[in-house]
């Protein structure tokens, strides 16, 4: 299978942002393929293979970190930047840990996007802020590095955290905590 150059896979569940930073993405120079499931995802890398991926976290029921471990197995020079919604310290340590190149929290721009698909390096100019998490937002990582520790399982995690599933579930739904 050819490889093309500046070509990009974006997967994302919500069509309207797919549309966005498709469109945004396509003026830079890429040619981007959309896809808004993992099935998706996998068929679209597999008909062409992508340089570049921007793989959202939560795809439904489907986890953007799985998906990037199989895209990974495809293709394991393809440069895979996670966009989430849902940012925390555990998944984009476990994100960059299985192959990311970069982690970004929702809202991006298509700026910062291509920023941080064509970085090579680290930044080591980066600052550490000044301003610790608040209780809240340290709860919710706790609960995510919990239940990615249970593979996403809800039951196992609630029981792990001696919480009912319900409770959990309904933390969980809830947005980050801004700092």
């Amino acid at each position: 299978m050819a490889r093309a150059r500046n070509t990009l896979l974006l997967v994302d569940d919500d069509p309207v942002f797919c549309r966005v930073l498709a469109q945004a993405l396509t003026r830079r120079g890429f040619q981007v393929d959309v896809a808004q499931s993992a099935a998706q995802a996998l068929a679209a890398a597999m008909r062409r293979t992508p340089e570049h991926a921007i793989v959202d976290l939560r795809l439904g029921e489907d986890s953007g970190l799985a998906l990037m471990q199989r895209l990974l197995a495809l293709h394991g020079a393809m440069r895979i930047v996670v966009l989430t919604g849902y940012a925390s310290i555990a998944t984009a340590v476990e994100a960059v840990k299985l192959g990311a190149v970069h982690y970004l929290a929702k809202p991006a721009d298509a700026d910062e996007i291509f920023a941080a698909l064509e970085r090579q390096e680290a930044n080591a100019e980066i600052t550490p802020s000044m301003n610790p998490p608040s209780i809240k937002r340290l709860e919710w990582e706790h609960l995510q590095r919990v239940l990615q520790a249970h593979d996403g399982n809800i039951s196992a995690s609630a029981r792990a955290l001696r919480m009912h599933r319900r409770t959990l579930q309904r933390k969980l739904g809830k947005c980050p905590v801004k700092e």
